[in-house]
């Protein structure tokens, strides 16, 4: 994304003023002359040629690397082929990642040994891993049950490393026995998962010096804990009286992301009074119910910030918490000094009028909504609104006209997609065949990620499975063969999430990423690859997904770029559970990319998720079904938070519903959803002529949601793993063009 000058590799005068001042300074250093010197060298060596480097890597890594292709791939498996490239004799890239990759292999299996086979010398010849490497070989020593050489490695990894975040590693093993060690930890690397383990262990204890300061380390780096909303309870009630106003904007911002937006909103109103702090307490006491302090800090976020951007929004929702006679006034405000919020204003002083009475000026200001504000969202929704409206009186005509202007003057909208569908359903209806054939092209072009992409591609006549057919089709699955890399974070970062490693990445990450409440664009995109990494598929979905929320120009032409990318879509699509849904799937004759669709609807991926109502697991089976589920297939144990019972107990009842409803995979799906009974109402008060009218009426807007997110899963699936669709899809974009 960005460009960096290279740098020549030859040693400058700098480094030159480097050494001299290494000869000066090593008597009062305890550390070796020789060891200090090579470490300089290594930095030198390192710097000089990271960006040319990552230049190779950007091309070289996805073409030519035979290790990489690998990582995906469980260790007993790719052994051999690892083992003969780290035997090569000629140094490589790639030879220094297949004895990393070993390494960390035969650590996993407790074989300490080999792992230091592979691991010797390794660090000179891989130093963008060499602290992760001394890493390494500690855990081995301590594997094989050598306490004197693990203990001086972790003393050598904090000696050599002492900047390196790794070394909280050391600092954490070494403070065991020592406990200057751990206080040098929340020293110098309070953000790291070790140091907040640390933090955890030492207000476990009965005397608790600095509760304070641990909460507040807890509070800032520990979003990811089980009980992180209890530590921030504990600290606003035990502490409150000595937080800065700092300490309660962290403590806000926690509770936020954690959606505690009444507590959020409280903490807010403590810290430091910024237009974005100000419009969330009065938003989040506002969702909290305090409706008076709400509407006090909507008022204080206009009179101290009026040019704010956030009061736009603010004063729209301050406008509904008002009497009418002044909510009007407010969204004048709006209309006149924020354009970009205008229609949204407009839509709701529509109401007020309608409100007060004022049947023609409400109407008028509708209309200035479709003529002054025509391609804002709320116009693209008034059209889609007249649009079916049209549609349900019979005059197709005029639907289909409102449809397609929504599609003209509002294509980025989120209803854009399902207009542009209808105009090519409503098109059939009335004889039009050729543009009904032009609309479907257009969606599948334009929108080809949503749901009425695939339903395009069915009436196009595509294989693709219809809602009769998909549930028994078998569609080739090709996943990534290689990760694509980071867009931003250390080089070390980068290396060790190409090679798989995971909660290495992820533990650097939480030093790297210091901005966690203003995250650019390229910073959430890494974090959310980097939650998937470690199995945080929900929250790693959703950041990737919010980046569409982005109203800064620049952020959002940086979201553009991205999400043209394949990366993006295929971390929202992720492929966990591969071997038991693929499994089960086959067992009971199911198309595994319904089953994996559905899973990602149900649970995004949390194998021990529960919903408010006791549905528990990948595909959210209530305890009672699960015992009904359990007796039909004799299943003597079971636990419905494993994945592989889940899915066993999930895929069976899910051919249950198709054989219910005669292998119709649109009713089964919605039966999964609302229960069959409902689904029997349904089709006795509506028909079931037409499978998408059926949808659009459905009651239940969770069910008529739950539908098209499913299959919209699924041909996202297909069209990203499947590589005829994904050829297909593409010469469609380009022969369109």
């Amino acid at each position: 994304m960005f460009k960096r000058k290279q740098r020549k590799t030859k040693v400058s005068w700098v480094a030159i003023l480097g050494i001299c001042t290494l000869l000066v300074g090593v008597a009062l250093d305890k550390t070796p002359l020789v060891e200090k010197l090579t470490q300089l060298f290594e930095r030198l060596s390192v710097s000089a040629e990271q960006p040319q480097t990552q230049l190779r890597l950007t091309a070289w890594t996805q073409t030519t690397s035979q290790v990489l292709p690998l990582v995906r791939r469980s260790p007993q498996s790719r052994r051999s082929t690892l083992e003969a490239i780290a035997a090569s004799q000629e140094q490589s890239l790639d030879r220094n990642r297949a004895r990393y990759l070993l390494s960390s292999d035969y650590l996993e299996q407790q074989q300490g040994e080999r792992a230091l086979a592979w691991l010797e010398k390794l660090e000179y010849d891989y130093p963008v891993l060499a602290s992760h490497i001394i890493l390494k070989r500690a855990r081995a020593y301590e594997t094989i049950g050598d306490n004197a050489k693990a203990e001086s490695t972790w003393k050598h990894l904090w000696r050599r490393y002492a900047k390196d975040p790794v070394a909280a590693e050391a600092l954490f093993q070494l403070g065991k026995t020592n406990p200057q060690y751990w206080e040098k930890a929340i020293e110098k690397f309070p953000a790291h998962p070790r140091t907040v383990e640390i933090a955890q262990l030492q207000l476990n204890r009965k005397q608790r010096p600095n509760q304070q300061l641990l909460l507040l380390l807890l509070a800032k780096h520990g979003h990811y804990l089980a009980d992180y909303t209890k530590i921030l309870d504990r600290l606003t009630s035990n502490h409150q009286q000595h937080l800065k106003p700092e300490d309660w904007e962290q403590i806000a911002f926690g509770y936020w992301e954690k959606q505690e937006y009444g507590k959020a909103g409280a903490a807010y109103a403590k810290a430091p009074p910024t237009p974005r702090n100000t419009y969330r307490a009065a938003r989040g006491l506002q969702i909290g119910g305090k409706k008076e302090l709400a509407r006090l800090y909507y008022k204080k976020l206009f009179n101290e910030f009026p040019d704010a951007r956030e009061n736009a929004r603010g004063l729209i929702h301050l406008a509904t918490l008002s009497e009418l006679k002044y909510a009007a006034d407010y969204l004048d405000t709006v209309i006149s000094k924020f354009p970009d919020k205008a229609a949204a204003a407009l839509l709701e002083k529509s109401k007020v009028l309608d409100s007060l009475q004022s049947a023609k000026s409400a109407y008028q200001a509708r209309e200035s909504i479709l003529s002054q504000y025509s391609q804002s969202e709320v116009a693209a929704e008034l059209r889609w609104e007249l649009a079916q409206k049209r549609a349900k009186t019979g005059d197709l005509q005029a639907a289909w006209q409102w449809a397609q202007q929504l599609t003209v003057e509002n294509p980025d909208s989120d209803l854009a997609p399902e207009a542009a569908f209808w105009v090519g359903k409503w098109a059939q209806r009335l004889g039009r065949e050729a543009d009904a054939k032009t609309a479907f092209n257009y969606v599948l072009k334009t929108y080809p990620e949503s749901y009425y992409a695939w339903r395009s591609a069915v009436l196009l006549g595509w294989n693709v499975g219809d809602f009769t057919t998909v549930r028994q089709m078998t569609p080739q699955v090709q996943p990534l063969s290689v990760r694509p890399l980071l867009p931003t974070g250390s080089d070390t970062l980068k290396e060790l999430y190409l090679l798989g490693q995971d909660r290495a990445a992820w533990t650097l990450w939480q030093v790297e990423f210091v901005n966690p409440m203003e995250p650019a664009v390229a910073e959430q995109f890494t974090d959310g690859l980097l939650r998937l990494g470690v199995g945080d598929y929900l929250e790693g979905i959703f950041m990737i997904n919010s980046l569409k929320w982005r109203e800064d120009p620049q952020e959002r032409s940086q979201y553009e770029i991205l999400r043209n990318q394949p990366a993006y879509w295929h971390a929202l699509y992720p492929f966990p559970y591969e071997e038991a849904i693929e499994k089960w799937s086959e067992n009971r004759q199911l198309n595994p990319l319904l089953v994996i669709a559905l899973i990602r609807q149900e649970s995004r991926f949390i194998a021990d998720i529960r919903s408010v109502v006791g549905a528990t697991g990948l595909m959210q089976i209530m305890p009672e079904t699960g015992t009904w589920i359990a007796s039909e297939l004799n299943l003597k144990e079971y636990q419905l938070e494993n994945p592989n019972d889940n899915i066993k107990m999930g895929t069976w009842y899910l051919d249950f519903t198709h054989w219910k409803y005669n292998n119709n995979s649109l009713l089964a799906v919605a039966s999964y959803n609302a229960g069959p009974g409902n689904v029997s109402q349904w089709i006795n008060r509506y028909g079931f002529q037409d499978p998408d009218e059926f949808v659009e009426l459905i009651p239940f807007a969770e069910t008529e949601g739950y539908i098209a997110g499913v299959f919209g899963n699924y041909w996202n699936y297909l069209r990203l793993y499947n590589p005829q669709i994904s050829q297909r899809l593409a010469h469609t974009s380009k022969s369109n063009r």
